[in-house]
């Protein structure tokens, strides 16, 4: 394959750094001890996975004359625009953000552990659709079975 046929050649900058990003909050959920914190570090990995995709998707030109016209959107409501195949993401991603702004502004019982978990499953899960959505190859996946196994005594 050449390199101008290489699908990691031809994404934005931008993109690059926000799946370096997800990958690394999605890491830190992985082995976080804290249930509200390893939520919202998943579901901050979720939103740096669609940024990524946003950033591949949206014409830098068009973005920048838009930007001054409109108030800006979220990250979710412009995934849908970009990506309308991963609405269903997209919804339930942006369901879950009070549950992440409770749980980052320290609420211990913002989140259970089995929605934590289930948080750090499914942003793994999305982070590997949108790297396939990028024509990239998926991550290996390092989620293996719910922390709040290990929790409950």
């Amino acid at each position: 394959m050449s390199e101008k046929d290489d699908p990691m050649h031809l994404l934005p900058a931008t993109t690059h750094s926000y799946l370096f990003r997800a990958t690394e909050s999605l890491s830190e959920a992985i082995v976080a001890d804290d249930v509200p914190s390893r939520y919202a570090m998943a579901h901050v990995a979720a939103l740096q996975a669609a940024a990524a995709l946003i950033a591949a998707r949206t014409d830098p030109v068009e973005a920048a004359s838009r930007a001054g016209r409109r108030r800006p959107w979220n990250a979710w409501v412009r995934l849908k625009k970009v990506a309308p195949e991963l609405s269903e993401w997209a919804d339930y991603f942006a369901a879950g953000a009070a549950k992440r702004a409770a749980a980052e502004a320290g609420s211990i019982r913002a989140v259970t552990a089995e929605e934590a978990d289930d948080q750090v499953r499914d942003a793994d899960r999305f982070l590997a659709v949108v790297e396939e959505s990028l024509g990239l190859m998926a991550h290996t996946s390092h989620v293996t079975r719910p922390r709040h196994d290990r929790l409950v005594g």
